[in-house]
């Protein structure tokens, strides 16, 4: 089954072809990071037109690089949900026009299922039930995968996602926009002892994340030091923050596999592209005797790739969207 899909939720478009869920035949993207970092972070409205300039030119390079005609498409997927509302509309109203025009299904994806799925397209022996573990700009959570297409959310985050805690802290300490593969590098070359940051639970709710408190310690310390004169080694703050990141969520996932004892974990969305966190997790695996799975890194970014992944195995569960499909900034619809 050959699947296009398109992904626009947010500061990338995206369009791909995808063969049975498993096989990209093409995956194009083009990002806004230019656009947007003059402003140290997205601006809905901006993404919101670069999608209207870049998505159609692009759908069509992604049929001309997988070396098919639009005819031979099966179906059309598109991200509905969640995301920016703005970039959404762009995707989901072109995939609509699109899938009417040539008389194709139109298959609706949740974003956070989409990342999970970008772990099919490198791991032919991935199959449910595994634990997910969706760490991005956006999004935070830890997730029961039953079946490809039925899924439960075990955690979250109660404010910040991990991703917008980096990219602030980022922000302070004078990085460019986004800041989290600077951070990276940063962390590499630091003391990860040198500053003493809160590690944060959340009480009568074991599982969930909060780094609001997390990132408003650090910018605390970054601007005292600064109106006091005093110097600030980057490297500790960056290795100091996010050794404070990967213990809060090898925290969580040890509490979680104690009452849900999956044998497989996979890794999905931006952040999980940190090689702090990927090494973390490898460990932690290994001294688990869990099986992981990591996307690479090409995958961990929102991609249009991964939601003809999962579009795939929701059509095959029924999930055929009418024409007056919608798009929402939550899941909660």
């Amino acid at each position: 089954m050959l699947i296009l899909a398109i992904e626009s939720s947010c500061d990338e478009t995206s369009a791909a072809v995808v063969k049975d869920g498993r096989i990209i035949l093409s995956n194009e993207i083009l990002s806004q990071i230019d656009i947007h970092k003059r402003y140290g972070g997205v601006v809905p409205e901006i993404a919101s037109r670069a999608h209207i300039e870049a998505i159609s030119p692009l759908v069509k390079t992604a049929l001309e690089k997988a070396q098919i005609t639009l005819e031979q498409i099966d179906a059309v997927a598109v991200t509905n949900r969640p995301g920016l509302i703005g970039a959404l509309l762009v995707g989901v109203n072109f995939a609509k026009g699109l899938a009417y025009s040539i008389n194709k299904p139109l298959i609706p994806v949740n974003h956070i299922m989409g990342h999970i799925a970008a772990n099919y397209l490198v791991n032919p022996d991935l199959e449910p039930e595994f634990l997910a573990l969706v760490i991005s700009g956006g999004h935070t959570s830890v997730i029961g995968v039953d079946s490809y297409s039925e899924y439960k959310t075990i955690a979250r985050t109660r404010d910040d996602a991990i991703g917008e805690a980096f990219d602030k802290v980022a922000r302070v300490m004078g990085l460019e926009y986004p800041g989290g593969k600077e951070m990276d590098r940063l962390a590499s070359e630091g003391n990860p002892l040198a500053y003493t940051f809160p590690f944060v639970r959340i009480k009568d709710s074991p599982y969930d994340f909060s780094f609001s408190g997390l990132k408003t310690a650090v910018i605390n310390t970054l601007h005292n030091s600064a109106q006091k004169g005093t110097e600030i080694v980057r490297e500790d703050v960056a290795a100091s923050f996010t050794k404070n990141v990967t213990e809060t969520l090898l925290d969580r996932l040890e509490r979680i596999l104690e009452d849900y004892p999956y044998n497989k974990l996979a890794a999905a969305g931006g952040v999980s592209a940190n090689s702090h966190i990927r090494k973390t997790l490898e460990k932690f695996c290994k001294e688990k005797g869990i099986e992981l799975y990591l996307p690479p890194i090409s995958l961990c970014g929102d991609n249009a790739a991964m939601i003809g992944a999962q579009a795939f195995y929701d059509y095959r569960n029924g999930n055929i969207a009418r024409i007056d499909l919608n798009a929402y900034a939550t899941c909660d619809r």
